[in-house]
């Protein structure tokens, strides 16, 4: 059986490869040209360069191999402007299938790897409750919509494409960037937080991600979306304690502001990116990430449909994520 794995370099792209191998499969790796392969080193991996912006390209460079199943994992969480997310996230996805679909390729299945962000600050009111595969999705980020756009194609080649739609919610673990500015943070003794509402928080453990892919493609429905977490629900600061303890108790001074601080912040972060051509984690979208209340959501489809079992809670993923980064001189 052949797989390739699109955004193969990228975080969650590099632990799905290892298990590819792991299990046995012909295991391609989707990467650009520029791309690293700093985490791409064993000699079993077959690499092929893909060029998600242009269908053409695409044709061409897989036209030489037929593959079993495809996890597209590739995608930006962060860019300058608004309309690149649409550009990689969206039309990208679009490129993909349509390539896939032109050259009849005998493809079991695709899974694809959305966002719990398409649904955006959904079920706010006090108590919170699971977000569902049925509520309305009403993204207020560019990310969450062009991963949101992404989804409704598939759903118009639904019957050509057997395709499966994950979509986790905050995932971290060993070679993840965004938490690591959290725990760098910490390690310089300051810890952030914002708005004084209750804020519900789910996460999700890079290798639990890398289970429910492996679940999809064995077991998955075709044309379902589920929804990742831990199955857990933790309060605003309970990372950042976790981080704390992991990290020995370093001193430090715990800010909290309210949301407006929040905003300014990340207004001037937007411009300073623009201004200077570099990406900054604080941008609009991180504060409309950071303002939303609740990201609950119902997992209970993922674990009846896909026998789909979290093993890594909070505890034990922080644990493993911040000795990851210790051993490897991030900390």
């Amino acid at each position: 059986m052949k797989i390739l794995v699109t955004g193969a370099s990228g975080f969650i792209g590099s632990f799905i490869v290892e298990e590819a191998l792991n299990r046995g499969l012909e295991t391609w790796a989707g990467v650009r040209k520029s791309s690293s392969r700093r985490y791409l080193q064993d000699e079993r991996i077959h690499f092929i360069e893909l060029d998600l912006s242009d269908k053409e390209k695409l044709k061409q460079q897989l036209a030489d191999t037929n593959f079993d199943y495809i996890v597209h994992a590739a995608g930006a969480t962060k860019c300058l402007h608004q309309e690149d997310f649409y550009k990689v996230n969206t039309e990208g996805t679009i490129n993909l299938v349509k390539a896939i679909l032109e050259l009849k390729m005998p493809l079991k299945r695709l899974v694809y790897l959305s966002s719990l962000s398409v649904f955006g600050a959904v079920r706010e009111e006090q108590p919170y409750h699971e977000i569902e595969e049925n509520d309305v999705p009403h993204p207020n980020t560019a990310y969450g919509k062009s991963k949101l756009e992404a989804e409704k194609f598939l759903e118009s080649v639904n019957g050509q494409l057997s395709y499966i739609i994950l979509r986790p919610t905050g995932v971290y673990g060993p070679k993840e960037k965004d938490y690591f500015m959290m725990a760098k943070s910490i390690k310089q003794h300051i810890d952030f937080s914002v708005g004084f509402k209750c804020q519900d928080i789910t996460f999700i453990y890079v290798l639990d991600v890398v289970q429910a892919v492996f679940q999809a493609l064995d077991r998955g429905k075709s044309g379902r979306k589920y929804f990742l977490s831990d199955g857990k629900v933790y309060q605003s600061t309970e990372f950042s304690d976790l981080l704390h303890a992991e990290m020995g108790k370093p001193w430090w001074l715990r800010i909290k502001a309210p949301i407006w601080v929040l905003r300014v912040i990340t207004f001037f972060g937007e411009y300073y990116g623009r201004l200077t051509g570099k990406m900054t984690v604080l941008n609009n979208d991180k504060f409309n990430i950071l303002k939303q209340r609740n990201w609950r959501c119902d997992i209970e489809p993922a674990v009846d449909e896909l026998g789909f079992h979290p093993q890594y809670q909070l505890k034990r993923g922080v644990k493993l994520t911040v000795k990851w980064y210790q051993e490897n001189g991030w900390l």
